[in-house]
């Protein structure tokens, strides 16, 4: 089938990743057709395999760029050598990079169980990845004695989790501001891990 007039691979292509990430996000991934998504960009459903080889490649494609780019936030991230400074850093970007992706991180997170085996162990393994930098702070921390953190993997799995629910409440122009949030949580998480 063909494009729908003035369709361009370099403006149609990133339009329907988007359409996908909000009609995932918004009804779930089984739920949406490869037709809702065309539809959503104004195509033809079979100009859709133009740009990507199914659904599952979408889903896909979405959880690794979300992934790859918060791996690269935490690179940017330069380790200071001391452990409560870095989690500190680690902390915030956590939260703002999180806070600026709301349907990215629920597909994240609710959207795993519906990857390929092999899908799904390409992006537990950048997870691991982000998990295991956390990790390290945390470890670094316990041995200069500023953590007292008994599983440093169980405290990380608990720091990413508290951290990542601020999506599900934070709300703009509510009572306090992102970085009067970021305050408190860090508070909190220094405490968690704090002797």
């Amino acid at each position: 089938m063909a494009r729908t007039q003035g369709s361009h691979s370099d403006i149609t292509g990133p339009r329907v990743r988007t359409a996908a990430l909000r009609l995932f996000a918004q009804h779930g991934y089984a739920a949406v057709s490869m037709r809702q998504i065309a539809r959503e960009v104004g195509v033809q459903a079979g100009a859709l395999y133009n740009y990507t080889p199914d659904k599952q490649s979408l889903l896909f494609g979405l959880m690794k760029q979300h992934m790859d780019e918060l791996l690269a936030a935490r690179a940017d991230l330069s380790a200071t050598g001391d452990a409560v400074t870095d989690l500190e850093a680690f902390t915030r970007m956590h939260i703002r990079f999180h806070r600026a992706r709301p349907e990215e991180v629920f597909i994240a997170y609710m959207e795993l169980r519906n990857l390929t085996a092999e899908n799904f162990d390409a992006i537990e393994t950048l997870r691991r990845t982000y998990e295991d930098q956390l990790e390290a702070i945390l470890r670094a921390g316990v041995a200069s004695g500023d953590f007292a953190v008994g599983d440093p993997k169980i405290a990380t799995m608990a720091v990413i989790a508290m951290l990542t629910g601020v999506n599900t409440w934070f709300r703009e122009g509510g009572r306090l501001s992102l970085d009067e949030v970021g305050q408190i949580y860090w508070d909190m998480v220094r405490k968690t891990v704090g002797r």
